[in-house]
């Protein structure tokens, strides 16, 4: 393809032919008719006429799929973590450490990592260890889940934690999401430029629309974007409770448009972080982590307690945001439930979800339903966490990530990423929940894994998993069926073309 052709591929035409191409598994060929950023028609290949002007792609026997959704991003942390350190496959402290005297050594003035996951590592990670390689150069690391910083004196004394980090070397939670809040403090230019580059990324995997839970007011973040050109994806953007009255006063509600952005952004849910995570061991849980003592908190920690956070739900619900509640561990799970429940009445502005839902009580699964709340899973995490969970959550596990028993039950679910805990890609998510395997390693609880084609559904933003008629024409086109493709081919899933209301944003033909 030629630049030229490229450059003409990227604004919708008013009528474009999808022709030969299939849907998902089905072997005919059929023709999909889009116009005014529609589908019109599917019909068997070559049986109806194009309208008169209509431009025509030849898919070559492709398959056609509803774009795809990540219903659970950071997207600005996403775009950051490649220039960052990488830490993603450290084993030990030690390994970590060395990394980081290797940055110092090659004249790094401050040192920022990303990926840790220290919930098996066999040494404790310490201020002083960092300190012996880095001096003055101010060294933060932050864990894969986001929910942990290990940091040295330097940058201790630089973001305000002297005592704190003294006394661990590990900020957990708030502490944490503070200090992260601080390392996004970018150039706007900057940082629009990365997050544009990422949105482009994930188009190329048939991604046509996020749900950013970045802990920013992303309202204004996204308006500039879409003001300076950003169209590679839809965007609904998240509020945290720190900006609930904020929010309020610029009556955003979901689901409601940003003006000026074309359509493309619009105002999400709100989010709120009632407890921790599996591999920081803060995740709120009915039994206690084996191996650690009272003062280290073995429930997990409570972020946000019942008694605060039916208030905060009632608030959003009284101006018109929908509840997406973070809970991880059963216990975050059953009481986001009650709260949930307790609020019910006002009418949620639109679908309630629970972020993350990894480990719950049997019981919940009809809760769930009940309650018509959306599980908002993410299932490459269950690839990353099954070691850990193994360990601290020995003997339940057969309760975390229960994917199939939640499908069953009828519950929505919503598969997503929690880039940058792992990879903005949705495909991933795909084989993860299907296959429950990464690696060659032995599926794990594979009694959980889910059909494809219910995968496929939970990723597509409540569009199911096929191409109808009516439909905005916000598509993929991959080159294997994703109902038939092995597990390994869904997760490096090639995409020959992903389009936005019509428009091409990824063009691979």
């Amino acid at each position: 393809m030629t630049g030229s052709d490229a450059t003409a591929r990227r604004s919708a035409p008013d009528v474009l032919v999808l022709a030969g191409g299939r849907l998902p598994g089905e072997s005919l060929p059929v023709d999909v008719h889009l116009a005014g950023g529609v589908v019109r028609t599917v019909a068997p290949a070559g049986s109806l006429a194009p309208a008169p002007g209509a431009r025509r792609l030849e898919l070559a026997g492709r398959w056609i799929v509803p774009g795809l959704w990540d219903r659970h991003v950071h997207l600005s942390q996403w775009a950051m973590v490649s220039r960052r350190l990488d830490l993603g496959g450290v084993a030990s402290a030690a390994e970590a450490v060395a990394l980081v005297a290797a940055s110092v050594a090659g004249g790094a003035d401050e040192v920022v990592g990303f990926g840790y996951r220290d919930g098996l590592w066999p040494d404790a990670p310490t201020i002083g260890a960092l300190d012996a390689v880095s001096g003055e150069v101010p060294v933060v690391l932050v864990a894969a889940d986001l929910h942990s910083c290990w940091v040295n004196r330097a940058a201790a004394r630089r973001h305000g934690f002297g005592e704190t980090a003294e006394a661990t070397a590990v900020l957990r939670e708030d502490d944490c999401f503070r200090l992260v809040r601080e390392l996004d403090d970018l150039p706007d230019g900057v940082l629009d430029a990365w997050v544009d580059q990422a949105s482009r990324a994930a188009a190329a995997r048939g991604v046509v629309g996020v749900v950013d839970l970045e802990m920013r007011w992303n309202r204004d973040d996204w308006a500039r974007r879409a003001a300076h050109g950003a169209d590679a994806l839809r965007v609904r953007f998240g509020v945290y409770t720190r900006d609930l009255d904020r929010a309020e006063a610029e009556h955003l509600r979901t689901g409601d448009e940003v003006a000026g952005t074309h359509g493309l952004v619009r105002v999400g849910p709100y989010k709120v972080i009632t407890d921790g995570s599996l591999n920081t061991r803060t995740a709120w849980c009915v039994d206690p982590y084996p191996g650690l003592g009272p003062d280290e908190h073995p429930h997990g920690l409570v972020n946000v307690p019942y008694e605060e956070l039916v208030p905060h739900l009632r608030h959003a619900d009284r101006i018109g945001l929908a509840p997406a509640v973070h809970a991880i561990g059963d216990r975050a799970n059953e009481r986001a439930l009650d709260a949930l429940e307790a609020v019910r009445p006002g009418g949620w502005h639109g679908r309630a979800s629970i972020e993350h839902a990894q480990l719950l009580r049997r019981d919940d699964l009809a809760r769930f339903a009940e309650l018509g709340v959306v599980a908002s899973v993410q299932p490459e995490h269950a690839m990353d966490d099954r070691d850990v969970a193994d360990v601290y959550w020995a003997g339940r596990t057969h309760r975390a990530f229960m994917l199939r028993d939640l499908a069953a039950a009828g519950v929505d679910l919503a598969l997503g990423s929690d880039a940058p805990v792992a990879p903005l890609d949705p495909w991933i998510a795909i084989a993860a929940a299907v296959g429950r395997s990464r690696g060659g390693r032995e599926p794990w609880h594979p009694e959980q894994a889910l059909d494809a084609r219910v995968a496929l559904a939970a990723s597509t933003d409540g569009l199911g998993a096929e191409v109808r008629e009516g439909m905005v024409a916000d598509l993929a086109v991959v080159e294997h069926d994703p109902l038939a493709a092995s597990v390994d081919d869904l997760r490096r899933m090639p995409v020959a073309l992903t389009l936005l209301g019509g428009r091409a944003t990824h063009d691979a033909l």
